[in-house]
């Protein structure tokens, strides 16, 4: 078994057919087709269904394929190790950042990298916690800055900074105290990060307490960006949640009142990347620098306090 076989696979595999994974590779038809057909005779197995229009890949090809995607990623990785370890002057860098980064002072993340490696192709995506770490799983990302809780199987994690989450309402008198988990279940809420959904990591822990309550959570209104659900806090339509980095920064707006939980719960941001899969001399660059800018950036309170 070789690379080019598994990389001959995997574009068989994403572009449904071996004359378009020759268009990918620069290779012809039939060099395709052979080195998938080699593969599998050394492995004793189907991995398409030939004779459709579109390659139909088998039960062994879907099980195949994130063992092949690591492995060739691996090659690639080491490659790029040798070519990039004196300078730094080429490579791609594929990093995920959480989706509210800019209020974790990793606004300019982009620009502090590209000016330090003007030559290093950067692809840094910005989606919720819990898609990012699905696809840092799936080999799409080569690792990221996001907010636990996570599904973790095959990631590494390391836990960087815990974020206090705080109740954010207008309607709610000053002096109320802390907020309960059946308080915020009968309350009206609006809730950000809509495409996520229950999945999203600060909703999840929300949720948990609910049920551990016997409660639900029920939103009046679903968002995708927290800047709207804060505009409608601030017309009074409905109560959110925001983290303290939120509703400290200098765009929260006024009049808008924040609550501790009387069950303190935190927001913890992590590096997290593959198992047994190493960064990109690239990546492992960008990484460090999300990690300093962190740590140097984002003042401790009692209620924000960085990890080891």
């Amino acid at each position: 078994m070789t690379i080019t076989q598994l990389t001959a696979f995997l574009a068989a595999l994403e572009h449904g057919s071996f004359t378009a994974a020759a268009r990918a590779l620069d290779m012809t038809q039939a060099s395709v087709s052979e080195l998938v057909a080699r593969l599998e005779r050394e492995l004793d197995v189907t991995l398409f269904a030939r004779g459709s229009r579109r390659l139909v890949p088998s039960a062994a090809a879907l099980e195949l394929r994130p063992h092949a995607a690591q492995a060739v990623s691996a090659v690639q990785n080491g490659i790029d190790t040798i070519q990039a370890l004196a300078s730094l002057d080429r490579g791609t860098c594929t990093f995920g950042v959480l989706r509210n980064a800019a209020y974790y002072a990793l606004a300019d993340l982009a620009e502090t990298f590209h000016h330090r490696h003007p030559n290093v192709r950067l692809r840094l995506v910005g989606i919720n916690s819990a898609l990012v770490a699905r696809s840092i799983a799936a080999g799409e990302l080569e690792a990221g800055l996001l907010v636990l809780p996570i599904d973790e199987d095959g990631l590494d994690v390391h836990p960087l900074f815990r974020d206090e989450v705080l109740y954010a309402s207008t309607t709610r008198p000053a002096g109320s105290g802390a907020v309960t988990i059946d308080e915020v279940a009968d309350a009206k809420l609006v809730l950000y990060d809509a495409f996520a959904g229950w999945d999203d990591p600060t909703r999840r822990q929300l949720l948990e307490r609910a049920r551990l309550r016997g409660r639900t959570i029920e939103p009046a209104v679903e968002v995708e960006h927290v800047e709207t659900a804060l505009s409608l806090v601030a017309a009074g339509t409905a109560d959110t949640i925001v983290s303290r980095s939120v509703a400290e920064s200098e765009g929260f707006p006024d009049g808008i009142r924040t609550f501790p939980f009387a069950e303190p719960m935190h927001d913890t941001i992590a590096l997290v990347r593959r198992e047994g899969v190493l960064l990109s001399p690239a990546t492992q660059r960008i990484a460090e620098l999300a990690e300093r800018m962190l740590r140097e950036r984002l003042p401790e309170h009692e209620g924000r306090v960085a990890l080891d």
